[in-house]
């Protein structure tokens, strides 16, 4: 590892959006510390995990579930704990990192605040993190940052960058969701989910879109634009903005920003545009790309599927060609890049079933995933769709239902909670009568089991299937194919 770096941390006493912060202690990677993650088992969590274990720092941890992302820790020599109690805490732990998933009636959260351990959030340690790298990437946006940040990760790779990155899905081609590199590039995702992404440097952002969702936390879409200003001033006068130029009231995202903004759309009308678009049997799209401001143009083409993500690498593109990367360079890259785990997946078959699995859980997600699906050889589409959090199915009934509308047979699953209880008067039944007013064959069913046997009598060779969420269903998609 070549990073070298100074990195205070005991005494984090940030005001909560201004960046400002004071530390009476610095520890760098010459004098290793002890790190614990409460929820280190989460997809960035155990990303950072992985960055401070290659940098020789001790770590240990907790989660309440094994999994392939902690067997792999334990791998690289982290200790982890499988249940949340005070005693794992040691006396020689140097910071408590914890998850926004952990409530404040843990156990672990109680134990550390009640001993005095130093101790900040997942997204203070990521800020504070990527204060140390030349130049911090972010990619930000309501949907679509995996796949975005996972084109730009192959391209800075295919260019031999040696980057930094905490992707938020399992990149195909390192296998895992986290590379430790050098300290030039350090790229990352931004969420906007109770404001985290207000604690990061970036010294170059991408915002794809701006749309109501996290409607637990932000009180509505003004709100949410007001977070993305924000961020988007957080970037320097000397960063770059790469933003989604047909975003709604974007002049409100934009306010105040100081640094170069480049924009990007379907039409000439933006700075980055792409025009010529083309799709083979399998919906990957083939297109011309044209930078306005230089007059460059070339062709790409993509392993991912659907619109959508030629809109995504435009913007990944965009980076990269501020970076002085190539074109040739950044096309060999896309037309390799797969994407990560669970983002229209092709898991298999059965009975001449083509199987494809989706983290989808929006409904702007869902549509631009079953417009993809369209655009492959099929007879008949099945979706099958576990809503994500009560408030989201509440916020977007009816925008879910006409989402879904676009399959040709509908099954729904119980709501996946996450964080949340069944409080809020409103979960898949409802859904599923939403469903059923657009005429849409739909079934709700109340288990992974029922689901399955309903596929295995229903589904016939040659139709195409599409399991959809953020929660587990995907569980179904691996039992359907694992015959």
């Amino acid at each position: 590892m070549t990073m070298r770096m100074t990195w205070a941390i005991m005494i984090w006493k940030s005001k909560r959006h201004d960046h400002e912060s004071e530390y009476d202690m610095e520890i760098n990677y010459n004098a290793p510390k002890h790190i614990y993650f409460i929820g280190i088992g989460g997809i960035s969590m155990s990303g950072l995990a992985t960055i401070m274990l290659k940098a020789g720092f001790k770590v240990s941890g907790s989660d309440p579930a094994e999994s392939e992302l902690t067997r792999s820790l334990e791998r690289e020599g982290a200790v982890i704990y499988y249940d949340q109690t005070t005693h794992h805490i040691e006396d020689d732990v140097d910071l408590v990192v914890y998850t926004a998933a952990i409530k404040k009636e843990n156990p672990e959260y109680i134990y550390m605040n009640e001993k005095g351990f130093e101790n900040m959030s997942r997204a203070e340690f990521l800020g504070l993190l990527m204060k140390n790298y030349k130049t911090p990437i972010a990619v930000s946006g309501t949907h679509g940052k995996t796949t975005t940040t996972s084109m730009l990760s192959e391209i800075l790779l295919e260019a031999d960058t040696d980057p930094t990155l905490s992707v938020g899905g399992v990149l195909e081609s390192i296998g895992t969701n986290t590379r430790a590199g050098g300290d030039d590039y350090f790229l990352f995702e931004a969420c906007e989910y109770t404001d985290s992404f207000l604690h990061f440097f970036p010294k170059i952002s991408i915002i794809l879109n701006v749309e109501e969702d996290h409607l637990d936390y932000f009180k509505d879409i003004d709100a949410i634009r007001c977070s993305f200003n924000r961020f988007a001033k957080i970037n320097p006068e000397t960063g770059l903005l790469v933003i989604n130029g047909e975003i709604p009231a974007i002049e409100k995202v934009l306010d105040g920003v100081k640094c170069p903004v480049i924009t990007y759309g379907s039409s000439d009308e933006y700075d980055v545009y792409a025009d010529n678009i083309t799709f083979d049997d399998n919906a990957h799209p083939t297109y011309t790309y044209h930078d306005k401001r230089s007059g460059e143009s070339f062709d790409v083409t993509l392993a991912v599927t659907g619109i959508h993500n030629v809109y995504n690498s435009l913007a990944a593109i965009a980076v990269a060609r501020y970076l002085d990367i190539t074109p040739e360079t950044i096309c060999a890259a896309l037309k390799k890049c797969s994407g990560s785990k669970r983002r229209f997946e092709h898991r298999g078959s059965f009975n001449g079933v083509e199987v494809i699995d989706d983290y989808a859980h929006h409904p702007t997600e869902i549509k631009a995933t079953l417009e993809a699906a369209g655009k492959i050889k099929h007879k008949d589409l099945w979706c099958v769709f576990q809503p994500h959090t009560y408030t989201r199915t509440k916020a977007f009934l009816h925008e879910f239902a006409e989402a879904l509308s676009a399959a040709d047979h509908v099954v729904l699953a119980p709501v996946y909670p996450a964080r949340e209880k069944d409080i809020y008067g409103c979960n898949s039944q409802n859904l599923y009568e939403e469903i059923q007013k657009t005429g849409t064959d739909c079934y709700y069913l109340k288990t992974f089991e029922d689901i399955l046997s309903h596929l295995y009598k229903n589904c016939i060779n040659g139709d195409l299937l599409i399991t959809l969420g953020a929660g587990d269903v995907v569980k179904i998609a691996d039992k359907l194919t694992s015959k």
